[in-house]
């Protein structure tokens, strides 16, 4: 039995079934999903992954946790830098797709945001890019990362958001009609790309991610837009 099947009776059934739905999800999408990921930005998501790497300074010393890190693409870009990075997932098969393309020896750990194998008070930093808006709760989410990391040690978001609203009416188009029928032609999978186009509709925006951030028990929360606010990077520093 996976850890991820070990926290069903930490979960109520609805919370269960949602993470067996995500985790089912990600089996199916994990052998073309950096290419669909291109199609669905146009390339864009490696244009704010760039700078969201860029952004999260650290001392080689530093102990980074990527979670939900998946085929492991900020990972690499940290450990180019310099960073010493462990990718935590509960897709094992993104991991895996990782592994394919990876010249770097990156060390893969298979465990779920809500139950994170680290002592409290560990790491140094925390990333996480595009993954938040999938763990099964992501209050619960934010507390196990508040409680892994040291004290002064610092979470960095990368997540889509709320776009301005002269481009939102274009956008959520374009998430409604175009990009389940790009999964459909492209990872063959439209079901799947549905459930992530729902993921972010429901999302959070800006100032409640922000807040959800600070309920956990983070301060110096703050947060910047990338491309109009259809992306947005999120920090918050554990008090020392």
């Amino acid at each position: 039995m996976s850890k991820l099947d070990n926290t069903f009776g930490q979960q109520t059934v609805s919370q269960y079934e949602r993470s067996k739905k995500i985790r089912r999800v990600f089996q199916l999408v994990a052998p073309r999903y950096d290419l669909m990921n291109d199609f669905m930005s146009f390339g864009t998501h490696r244009i704010w992954k760039h700078f969201f790497v860029n952004y999260i300074p650290f001392k080689s010393s530093d102990i980074i946790v990527d979670l939900a890190g998946g085929t492991g693409d900020i990972a690499r870009r940290l450990m180019n830098k310099g960073a010493n990075v462990i990718v935590v997932d509960p897709g094992i098969e993104m991991m895996q797709e990782g592994k394919k393309t990876n010249s770097l020896q990156v060390t893969n750990i298979a465990a779920i945001g809500e139950t994170l194998p680290f002592a409290d008070s560990s790491i140094d930093k925390l990333t996480i890019s595009f993954g938040i808006r999938n763990m099964t709760s992501m209050s619960d989410a934010l507390k196990e990362i508040y409680r892994v990391l040291k004290p002064g040690g610092e979470y960095y978001c990368l997540e889509f958001s709320r776009p301005m609203m002269p481009i939102r009416p274009f956008y959520n188009l374009y998430n409604q009609y175009v990009i389940p029928r790009l999964g459909a032609m492209v990872a063959g999978q439209p079901e799947a790309y549905q459930y992530l186009i729902e993921s972010i509709r429901r999302f959070p925006d800006q100032e409640e991610m922000k807040s959800l951030i600070e309920a956990a028990g983070f301060s110096k929360v703050t947060y910047r837009n990338l491309f109009f606010g259809i992306a947005c990077i999120h920090i918050g520093t554990k008090e020392v």
